[in-house]
């Protein structure tokens, strides 16, 4: 379970996001328009950004946690960066790796990490591609590359910023459809800022609607939808962020 209490956070000293209070204790995907704090609210949770009020990880308050037990129990999954090093695939999954490793006598992976990374390849069907240099992938074969990245460090939460743009329809359902099962499967928790609405629900039976800085709608997908679009008394830009998002799908799929 994840539980933040009053959880404030931003940048320069003003606050993008205010006073969030929330229980997560299943996958839930985040939506709402551009600007609105998502991942500024995914910052706070992974620790990237400093945050004011509470944050518990499985009962345990997160400013008691080391930064290794972090990063076992929180990884975020985010866009392809725009620059990466000419690395084989296998020593970028082995990054995931860093901080279990770091700290012991040797400094060099177990027989154990590489075991791991193997697995982590081989959930995201890239074990052929092992010893190829990550420079000469396709865009899709990257971006599971970096899933299984995330997926060797054996986080308890995973959490996605947007991590399927720029990538074609197929890889975007494979990603999302392969984290839902995992998060199913582990009894573990997937938290999504997604920008389509169809993948949002593929992900998740429930959704978080934010609008400046602050939760504006919080429980099932059906529900919150069929309020955003017809409730008068909800905000006329989430309702067309949905509305756009739709037509975004259906031109993907024509």
């Amino acid at each position: 379970m994840l539980t933040l209490n009053n959880v404030s956070a931003g940048y320069g000293g003003a606050d993008v996001i205010k006073n969030i209070s929330m229980q997560v204790n299943s996958s839930i995907s985040i939506i709402g328009p551009n600007g609105c704090g998502k991942t500024t609210l995914l910052k706070a949770i992974a620790n990237i950004l400093p945050s004011k009020g509470g944050i518990e990880i499985f009962g345990r308050p997160f400013r008691s946690m080391k930064r290794r037990e972090i990063s076992r129990s929180i990884a975020m999954l985010s866009q392809q960066p725009s620059i990466y090093f000419s690395y084989s695939v296998f020593d970028t999954v082995m990054m995931g790796r860093y901080l279990q490793i770091k700290g012991r006598i040797s400094d060099s992976p177990s027989k154990e990490d590489k075991n791991i990374v193997m697995r982590s390849l081989e959930a995201v069907n890239l074990t052929e591609e092992k010893d190829r240099d990550i420079t000469k992938l396709s865009g899709g074969q990257l971006q599971r590359v970096f899933l299984a990245r995330t997926l060797a460090q054996e986080p308890r939460i995973i959490l996605l910023d947007e991590p399927t743009n720029h990538l074609d329809l197929k890889c975007q359902i494979e990603i999302i459809e392969y984290l839902k099962k995992w998060a199913e499967e582990s009894e573990r928790i997937v938290i999504g800022v997604l920008h389509d609405i169809n993948l949002a629900m593929r992900l998740s039976d429930n959704l978080i609607v934010m609008k400046n800085g602050e939760i504006k709608a919080n429980g099932s997908a059906d529900d919150i939808i069929a309020d955003v679009l017809l409730d008068s008394t909800f905000e006329i830009d989430v309702a067309a962020f949905m509305r756009d998002s739709l037509k975004r799908w259906s031109m993907k799929r024509g």
